[in-house]
């Protein structure tokens, strides 16, 4: 018995990385998946075959998160899919360029934010009303960027301070229709953005985790089967830090 048989999830970014790890680690736990992605066709479709080994359900659901008509046509079409929608997971983002806010192209910042603040708003409002109807889960993907605030990172961690707002304003909104919200923060994870980050600064950025290790996709995943599980029962509301103790 899976902590998931039976749900119905749709995962935003999923065929890759982050979004990829908590895609798998649904199915292996019993869920059926609704893999979105923006460009990447054959990543998405990789997860899809790779959850339909794992005897459930999954189907590639193409749309742009920054863009609000597409993401109500793209939930629309997963939710037809799937057949309603137990679990929504915000999860789609990209990395900002490293420029100071004296020197920031405001069409960088309008890039990022586009994707990782408006997207995380736009799935809710997409996803709400179905979930709703289930008294399911939503979680959303933040980063301890959001706390460490690093400089010349200023529209990804901006976004994902506000996703972290975000979560908690929904949990209160959507509580008495049974409905739990929560968000994990995740830490340095071995993604493409993760990968690149420890490109740049070296693996000595590893070294300063105190855990000894960058985390990988299905340590995310397997924190999101937590949230979205009857073990989460009790909990809304909250950012959960995924970090290897880097942030504390």
């Amino acid at each position: 018995m899976g902590r998931l048989d039976g749900k119905l999830a749709l995962v935003t970014g999923g065929g890759r990385g982050i979004g990829r790890g908590i895609a798998l680690e649904f199915a292996r736990e019993g869920a059926d998946v609704a893999v979105n992605y923006r460009r990447d066709k054959s990543a998405a479709e990789a997860t899809v075959r790779d959850i339909v080994a794992l005897g459930r359900r999954a189907f590639a659901a193409q749309g742009d998160v920054g863009d609000f008509e597409q993401v109500a046509a793209m939930v629309a079409r997963a939710v037809d899919f799937l057949g309603g929608l137990d679990v929504a997971v915000a999860n789609s983002g990209v990395a900002s360029r490293f420029q100071t806010v004296a020197d920031l192209d405001p069409k960088e910042w309008r890039r990022v934010t586009a994707t990782d603040f408006d997207g995380a708003f736009f799935t809710a409002k997409a996803t709400v009303p179905h979930v709703v109807k289930r008294k399911g889960v939503i979680l959303f993907i933040s980063s301890v960027g959001a706390d460490m605030a690093a400089a010349g990172g200023a529209p990804y961690h901006a976004s994902k301070a506000g996703v972290n707002a975000l979560a908690r304003v929904l949990a209160k909104e959507v509580a008495a229709d049974g409905v739990r919200v929560n968000c994990i923060a995740p830490g340095l994870v071995r993604s493409d953005m993760g990968n690149k980050l420890i490109g740049f600064f070296g693996e000595g950025l590893v070294q300063t985790i105190p855990l000894g290790r960058a985390g990988e996709p299905a340590d995310i995943g397997r924190a999101a089967v937590f949230l979205a599980s009857a073990d989460g029962a009790w909990i809304t509301g909250k950012i959960l830090r995924v970090d290897g103790g880097a942030c504390m």
